[in-house]
């Protein structure tokens, strides 16, 4: 058996596998039981802050237009000016 003559036992390895056989039926529904009230608390938190980065990309967007618009009043107001001085020179 050199083969699996690394340290650990075909039978170890076996008597480890029937265990988990035995044992994932009877720990599968207590890990549920944890497991989904988490991930329904996490999908909850992510649509919190899904929402939450909407508004504040609406507002972002809106103080953007708003600056938008008064630069280029700005710009027509300055270009006026220009105009009225090329006008009376």
């Amino acid at each position: 058996m050199g083969l699996f003559d690394n340290g650990f036992k075909v039978s170890t390895a076996l008597a480890i596998g029937i265990g988990g056989i035995i044992l994932i039926p009877t720990l599968a529904p207590a890990v549920a039981a944890v497991a989904k009230p988490l991930a329904r608390t996490l999908i909850k938190s992510g649509l919190v802050v899904y929402q939450k980065s909407v508004e504040v990309l609406a507002e972002t967007k809106e103080v953007m237009e708003d600056l938008t618009a008064e630069a280029k009043a700005e710009l027509a107001a300055e270009q006026k000016a220009a105009e009225a001085r090329n006008l009376t020179s």
